[in-house]
């Protein structure tokens, strides 16, 4: 398996299916590689963590890394290559500032947790595009509003006009916790009860699904259902989502997934 540290020897893969992670891989990232595979192209992952989506007060020094175990996973997962770019590659001067589309700071959910979040993915995610030039672009459900972001900023920007996004679905633990790489920083007694999350958006009701998280001894940030395209509220006969986003000490989780009402 390729490891390309620079754009100069990344012409061989434009084209592919480009899967973009930040590595401490999991079983839903290698899911991703599959989705990518299904598309009958080489497929290229990214690991890059990358600093303009934290805020200051969050986990960047502290977001696990271990690149050499990142790269025995994709090989096992049959990734073609991986791009593993250094920050001066990827930022070769300062981002500018993007115009973000309404899903990105209207639904009143990461974007209000997280106010400079999507400035920042969408900031990597052009420049990680500019340099792979993918046909094809996987990303999972379990960050739904970024999912949505990446879609209508795609869509609107006429550089990426042929680009596909493709969405592969959440993969869970055997209790239904999505998997995530922070899940590895909960403790024993918030990760048995971390499945609390994947019940709350089960539930058809804000207050039943804010309890559920709380009996499950997380703080809430938000527990909703919305529109599942434009994250407002929602509309009769249009799809539903559940999301809901949560705390314990230190560590956020996020999950969400489709309600009938």
């Amino acid at each position: 398996m390729l490891v390309i540290q620079n754009e100069e020897t990344m012409a061989e893969f434009y084209g592919c299916a480009f899967v973009p992670t930040m590595g401490a891989l999991h079983q839903g990232h290698l899911s991703l590689i599959e989705t990518g595979k299904n598309r009958n192209r080489p497929v290229l992952v990214s690991i890059f963590v990358n600093p303009t989506q934290f805020s200051p007060h969050e986990d960047f020094d502290a977001y696990p890394r271990d690149l050499d175990r990142d790269l025995a996973l994709l090989e096992e997962a049959g990734a073609d290559a991986v791009f593993a770019p250094s920050h001066e590659t990827v930022y070769p001067e300062v981002p500018t500032h993007i115009a973000l589309p309404d899903v990105a700071t209207k639904p009143n959910l990461e974007d209000a947790s997280r106010p400079t979040h999507f400035q920042g993915v969408c900031a990597v995610v052009s420049r990680l595009f500019d340099l792979v030039k993918p046909s094809v672009a996987v990303f999972g459900e379990k960050d739904f509003q970024q999912l949505q972001v990446i879609k209508k900023f795609v869509e609107e920007d006429e550089r990426w006009e042929d680009l596909e996004i493709v969405c592969s679905p959440i993969i869970r633990e055997e209790d239904g916790l999505a998997m995530s790489s922070r899940n590895v920083n909960l403790s024993e007694s918030q990760r048995s009860n971390a499945a609390g999350l994947a019940q709350a958006i089960r539930c058809k009701d804000e207050h039943e699904m804010c309890s559920t998280i709380e009996s499950a001894g997380f703080d809430v940030d938000y527990a909703v259902l919305r529109d599942a395209q434009t994250l407002l509220a929602p509309i009769d006969g249009r799809p539903v989502r559940a999301l809901v986003a949560a705390r314990a000490g230190d560590i956020r989780l996020i999950d969400n997934g489709p309600v009938t009402l």
